[in-house]
């Protein structure tokens, strides 16, 4: 049981904690949608960054959803898991080695948004741990 009622707004359990502010729900998730598509990185790579994340931001729901696929792992997809698994350990006190690394394999438009992604993820997986969402709900 969440820590907070479901509101009537939304589309999914996640949605329907935030849709108790309709306009800040509606906001999170266009950027959600822009974040998530294929950009300059592909939705299959930031899929399993998000899973990644997920294993250590404490969202129970976020964590159901599946942890990572090291067997359809490549290059990027394997820099940019290790970059969130820095992120994780350093929790934004990036060592410059770290972004040394991105640059070998990532253009700056895409570790910027690498970065973007990481962090909107982080936020969205810490909602749902803040306010107790679990896989599961309705």
């Amino acid at each position: 049981m969440p820590r907070i009622s479901f509101s009537e707004n939304g589309s999914s359990p996640f949605q329907h904690l935030l849709g108790h502010n309709q306009e800040v729900m509606a906001e999170w998730n266009d950027l959600g949608e822009v974040l998530e598509a294929d950009g300059s990185l592909s939705s299959m790579l930031k899929e399993q960054v998000r899973r990644t994340l997920a294993q250590e931001n404490g969202c129970e729901y976020c964590k159901a959803k599946g942890r990572p696929e090291p067997h359809i792992f490549d290059e990027k997809i394997s820099v940019a898991v290790g970059f969130a698994q820095a992120f994780l350990s350093y929790r934004g006190d990036m060592p410059s080695s770290v972004f040394n690394v991105l640059h070998t394999t990532f253009d700056d438009k895409e570790i910027s948004e690498l970065c973007a992604f990481v962090c909107f993820t982080t936020a969205s997986q810490f909602f749902g741990a803040i306010t107790g969402l679990q896989p599961g709900e309705a």
